[in-house]
């Protein structure tokens, strides 16, 4: 059975809310319940942003995660309000192009991913979210890779579908990162 949750946060732009959609929609192409729930400043853009994603075999009762899964941050300032948030023996995975400092915790694995910066050598900072929702397929496995190929051409507009095997080959590449020590 699966019952898994995720907070993704960092700053308006960075493609937090659409990361969360994309996880969500590969969920709902497997067939499972799936919650989505965003939540941004009002200046949107640069504001801070964060989204919960709740995945599960059976109805989920709220969207309010207590304790989550997985921490996805792309901001410093994320890091620090959400920490507290993991579970013992969760995931957190980090834009370390952004987030400078580790977290103190023991009892969470620390994965550090410079998303930004290899975004940029590819081409696109878009692809930042990418590279971090690939090593949180990988790790977890809480949706499949085809399903997320599957979710990005469904959530995409059309016109952006001819970046979808560019974008699958960041996805691999966030997969194949290892935990830091």
């Amino acid at each position: 059975m699966i019952d898994f949750s995720v907070i993704i946060a960092g700053f308006g732009g960075q493609g937090i809310l659409s990361g969360g959609k994309f996880i969500a929609t590969a969920a709902l192409m497997e067939n499972r319940e799936v919650s989505w729930f965003p939540s941004y400043g009002p200046e949107m853009r640069g504001g801070t942003a964060n989204c919960s994603v709740v995945i599960s075999d059976e109805p989920i009762g709220s969207p309010v995660i207590n304790e989550a899964d997985v921490l996805i941050v792309m901001n410093g300032p994320s890091l620090d309000r959400f920490i507290s948030h993991v579970k013992p023996g969760g995931l957190v995975i980090m834009d370390s192009s952004l987030v400078l400092n580790v977290p103190a915790r023991r009892d969470v694995r620390v994965f550090q991913i410079p998303a930004s910066t290899l975004a940029v050598e590819a081409g696109n900072i878009t692809f930042a979210i990418i590279y971090l929702l690939g090593c949180l397929q990988e790790q977890s496995g809480c949706f499949t890779r085809d399903s997320f190929e599957k979710a990005l051409a469904d959530a995409l507009p059309t016109r952006h579908h001819h970046l979808i095997p560019q974008e699958m080959a960041v996805f691999d590449a966030g997969a194949a990162f290892q935990e830091s020590t």
